[in-house]
């Protein structure tokens, strides 16, 4: 079977409705971040509104990590394919793009010659990133002109010297910033850190002045469910397409960009003309609220009692009757009544979400949701339980047990750097920041036999949640409550109960 390459799309050997083309764009987006995610949201977007004429852009890939797919993607000449299927009004939708604007693929730290080419290059205007939560820290690190710096944020600064350097400080140098990083004020942060780098380094004070007057850093939000790769259907999908891709992105059809910014800018980056999902707004803070509460904090809030109960997808919860009944409870119960929005607008958001859980083309991991759970919990769930104790006066129940099974996923061994987990069907990783894993590790060392003691000691620590949890009404009492039950009876005996009261 042939590989996915630009000689097999120009010849017209394939069988896809949607494709922008063959020809190699020139760069005016430099992407930071090779993941599923980008891949299949930012970079399909871009190649739809390049198909439609509203943009003639190029994307250069950088991996933001040593091991990426820049290798992979050089490969198939950047091309990979994008397969969305999904239920939409309960109706089935399925389309298929090879998606063709990447025009190079790179790894900065092997190759940061190549990565400074790209930065100073005239004609780049934007950049778009996903580094993960934690990819946007000021971490402190010697300027090493020449090579790769280690942080995303000492990246940006480090090629921002470099043009301004290359190009002067003039108001046509600067570039556009558009992080995907689900935090909150996530272009504003990039900047604070940017500039911090660049003090810290006593970098010219013409410099930080130039960031600051010329270049925009944009606050965005994004939202589509992006698996990745479909293993599973590999096998089949390539004997039905005709060709070979390893880089192949599966996600749902439904998708939208939120981007705080001047209208002056959407003009030059026209996806909402494109006919996608696609909004400017000089507030985005009501479509923060609403997709990181009820998306996000219906995941995290219910992804590790359904991982416990045995279960290992997002479908997987939804087709299960004691996991879909706790889902709905901490999400129409818990979660949404507290939402900052017009009752209909949040009811209707909830509905399709549980909508999007059910698609039966996603396959998305339980483990996946599970990586960095303790600050994902704190910003996704915790505003909508301090909500509700602000309504009620106490912790609600549903959420208390998101929380004592959150613990409970926590409960593991540590051995060579490696925090390992156990349930019924086996063993599984514990992935989060190194001292998240070694307060987890020895709280539950020190108190694995007493619920009490260690949630008190695990809820008190601000270093974990950015404050004492001990102090919300209720909050500890109810999940001690909960974590003594699932180890008294298992997840899914602990569940029934928390459903039956």
């Amino acid at each position: 079977m042939a590989q996915l390459s630009r000689d097999l799309l120009a010849g017209g050997a394939l069988d896809v409705a949607h494709t922008a083309g063959a020809p190699v764009l020139p760069v005016t987006i430099l992407q930071v971040g090779d993941g599923n995610f980008l891949r299949g949201f930012v970079d399909w977007m871009v190649d739809v509104a390049n198909g439609r004429g509203l943009m003639g852009a190029g994307v250069a890939v950088a991996q933001p990590l040593a091991q990426g797919i820049a290798g992979l993607l050089k490969a198939q000449d950047g091309l990979y394919t994008v397969l969305l299927r999904g239920i939409e009004q309960g109706r089935e939708v399925e389309d298929r793009r090879v998606v063709s604007c990447v025009s190079d693929a790179l790894d900065p730290y092997a190759e940061w010659e190549r990565m400074v080419a790209h930065a100073t290059a005239p004609q780049l205007r934007f950049v778009v990133s996903n580094t993960t939560e934690a990819g946007i820290a000021d971490v402190e690190e010697p300027y090493t002109p020449g090579a790769c710096q280690q942080s995303f944020p000492a990246k940006v600064a480090a090629l921002l010297h470099a043009r301004f350097k290359a190009l002067g400080g003039t108001a046509a140098t600067g570039l556009v910033f558009l992080p995907c990083e689900l935090i909150e004020a996530n272009g504003a942060n990039l900047k604070r850190i940017v500039l911090a780098h660049a003090k810290r380094w006593g970098l010219e004070s013409g410099f930080a002045a130039w960031v600051e007057a010329h270049n925009h850093f944009l606050n965005t939000l994004v939202d589509r469910i992006v698996p990745g790769y479909p293993r599973d259907e590999a096998a089949a999908l390539t004997a039905k397409w005709g060709y070979e891709d390893t880089l192949a992105v599966a996600g749902e059809p439904f998708h939208v960009w939120v981007i705080e910014g001047p209208a002056a800018l959407a003009e030059e980056f026209p996806l909402h003309k494109a006919g996608l999902n696609v909004v400017w707004t000089d507030d985005l803070r009501p479509y923060r609220s609403r997709k990181v509460r009820i998306l996000n904090g219906a995941h995290t809030a219910s992804a590790l009692a359904a991982f416990g109960a045995g279960i290992d997808t997002v479908k997987g919860m939804m087709d299960d009757a004691t996991l879909s009944a706790y889902l709905s409870k901490v999400m129409f119960e818990d979660i949404v009544p507290y939402v900052p929005l017009p009752e209909a607008e949040r009811q209707d958001y909830a509905r399709t979400i549980m909508e999007r859980f059910g698609n039966p083309y996603i396959r998305h991991e339980l483990i996946s949701i599970a990586l960095n759970s303790v600050s994902k919990w704190a910003v996704r769930v915790l505003p909508s339980l301090k909500d509700a104790v602000a309504a009620k006066g106490e912790a609600p129940e549903g959420l208390s047990f998101s929380l004592a099974a959150l613990l409970r996923f926590y409960q593991g061994t540590l051995a060579d750097g490696a925090y390992t987990g156990t349930r019924d069907a086996g063993a599984y990783p514990i992935r989060d920041d190194a001292a998240v894993i070694a307060a987890m590790a020895a709280a539950w060392a020190a108190h694995g036999n007493d619920p009490a003691a260690l949630v008190k000691a695990i809820l008190a620590d601000a270093k974990l949640w950015g404050e004492d949890l001990t102090l919300i009404p209720g909050l500890a009492v109810r999940t001690t409550a909960h974590l003594a039950a699932i180890q008294a009876k298992g997840m899914r005996g602990a569940l029934a109960g928390l459903l039956g009261a």
